[in-house]
């Protein structure tokens, strides 16, 4: 009776833990947040642990990415055609002010 009640027990725990294991690939980094509220150290890559109920894991991209602009052509004063070909580009910053 009393090994059937701690096997169930254990099996509630294994399967709650199971739920809590996030993986956060390395080009990304995770931010917690505990009942709304964000947690002030962000996961590194790798496997984390967090609790299911009441964590939540957001995933946040930390590739630069690059956006090609169109080319632009332009005429100067003196009648030269130049061509400008910009590029964009965007990365993050961390939200926890380091």
């Amino acid at each position: 009776m009393i090994v059937e009640i701690l096997g169930g027990v254990l099996a509630l725990v294994g399967v709650y833990l199971a739920i809590g294991v996030r993986v956060v690939r390395q080009i990304e980094r995770g931010v917690v947040f505990r009942l709304g509220r964000v947690r002030p150290e962000p996961k590194n890559p790798g496997m984390t642990l967090i609790m299911p109920l009441v964590d939540r894991l957001q995933k946040v991209n930390t590739q630069i990415v690059t956006m090609p602009i169109p080319a632009q052509d332009g005429i100067t004063r003196d009648n030269v055609t130049v061509e400008s070909t910009p590029l964009s580009t965007s990365g993050w910053w961390t939200p926890f002010g380091r």
